[in-house]
């Protein structure tokens, strides 16, 4: 069985209105309230993973019904959105939801026919194609540093293919940075395949042990590097692994294991902490309750972050993530290959914090030089070489200037007196030309 985590930004929304709009604008009668409140709290101990605590929020939820909190809740949007409230706030687990949506309550009985069930895998494969099964960027960082985008974990049975191929594109890095800041989470089974590429293959390393409810019974079950993948693995290659607030479910696993393992280093901020498995399952004809359904654990002292979220190695604004991260790797790719010092050295002022020039700071360093010319268009410096080539330059800050698009060299700004006399052109190699000043 293949259990999804749900995202974060599908749980806030999770109270749909129904496409159907007799569902959706009948008023809900008092004596509906009460059905629905009572067939949640059978279907919260029916699968909740904490027994024990389902019966105490269904409680809640009748004391909240006696007591007329729901009375105001006109439609069964409203009270849907109320309930869930309600039931995050006693369960201080974000995964909680209602929602209303007749279709999918009538789809999920239809699933017991083949056809079907079939032609609503084909709907899913559809739209997770329009979304690249998640694999939004994979690029190349300065430094030959390979780094992943992934917006969600898919499942890996239609997204083999996608996976495989950006696996297969990383390969080559001397580092990688898994980018999970916005993530909202996914299918496990994909998260399995991705880190098992960090592992070596031929020793049994577990990754997430887990159980959850299956139809009225327990399923135990734990996940393994897999001893065969798509791509050479990247053993012993440095890893970081970006988060953020937004960070949920899968994705967090995917952090915290890796992290509990000692295999990659996180840089961002603390994960939302939702880290149970959930399921959907109907209520009455027209609601859904999106239920936790297990707990998994890690594979180290068995705990988990449910409700904590997941503490960054390196804590800062998620927004940083990626430049922090990126010079780490630099660092620590330089520091096992001092023959790659230079690689780190050049590219740290492209990477570190700086503010922004004074307008009258630019101003000071547009004019001519030999063979070029710099202006001041639009508040930016652009660069013009023999009336054809035209590149904005970035200030780097210590007179450093970046050209739009060249890795192997920048210019300098020289000063004599506090007046600027010439460019000098800094090549990545050590060697330099400069260019006098003309105007």
């Amino acid at each position: 069985m293949n259990i999804r985590y749900l995202s974060m930004i599908l749980i806030a929304m999770v109270a749909w209105v129904s496409t159907d709009a007799t569902a959706q604008e009948a008023p809900i009668t008092a004596a509906d309230k009460r059905s629905i409140v009572e067939q949640l709290g059978q279907t919260l101990e029916a699968n909740y993973v904490f027994p024990d605590k389902a019966r105490t929020i269904a409680a809640t939820l009748r004391r909240h019904l006696d007591a007329g909190d729901y009375d105001s809740a006109t439609d069964r949007r409203m009270f849907a959105s109320e309930l869930t409230d309600d039931l995050v706030a006693a369960s201080n687990d974000l995964h909680f939801a209602v929602g209303v949506d007749p279709a999918w309550v009538a789809d999920y009985a239809a699933k017991q026919d083949p056809a079907r069930a079939a032609a609503l895998r084909e709907a899913e494969r559809r739209e997770e194609i329009r979304k690249n099964f998640g694999f939004a960027g994979l690029r190349y960082l300065d430094g030959n540093i390979a780094y992943v985008d992934l917006t969600h974990f898919a499942d890996p049975e239609p997204g083999y293919d996608a996976a495989a191929a950006a696996m297969r594109f990383i390969e080559n890095g001397d580092a990688v940075i898994y980018d999970l800041r916005y993530n909202n989470g996914g299918y496990l089974e994909m998260a399995q395949l991705l880190a098992s590429q960090l592992f070596p293959g031929d020793k049994d390393q577990e990754l997430f042990d887990y159980y959850y409810t299956l139809d009225g019974r327990r399923v135990e079950r734990g996940q393994w590097v897999l001893p065969a993948l798509p791509a050479k693995r990247l053993t012993g290659k440095p890893v970081y692994v970006l988060t953020g607030s937004t960070s949920f479910s899968a994705a967090e696993w995917f952090a915290y294991t890796l992290k509990k393992l000692g295999r990659a280093t996180l840089v961002g901020e603390r994960t939302a902490g939702g880290a149970h498995p959930v399921d959907r399952k109907p209520v009455g004809t027209d609601f859904f309750l999106q239920v936790p359904i297990g707990q998994i654990r890690d594979p180290v002292d068995r705990s988990d972050f449910e409700g904590q979220g997941v503490t960054p190695d390196h804590l800062v604004a998620s927004d940083e993530a990626l430049a922090v991260a990126h010079r780490l790797a630099l660092a620590e790719i330089a520091k096992a290959d001092p023959a790659k010092r230079a690689d780190a050295d050049w590219f740290a002022p492209v990477l570190a914090p700086r503010a922004q020039p004074a307008p009258t700071a630019l101003k000071a360093i547009a004019g001519r030089y030999e063979g070029r010319r710099i202006d001041l268009v639009g508040g930016k410096l652009r660069y013009t070489w023999r009336e054809r080539l035209r590149l904005t330059l970035e200030p780097l800050g210590g007179d450093l200037l970046a050209i739009e698009g060249v890795r192997d060299f920048r210019f300098r700004i020289v000063r004599k007196g506090g007046k600027i006399v010439a460019l000098e052109r800094l090549n990545r190699d050590g060697t330099t030309e400069t260019y006098a000043r003309l105007d």
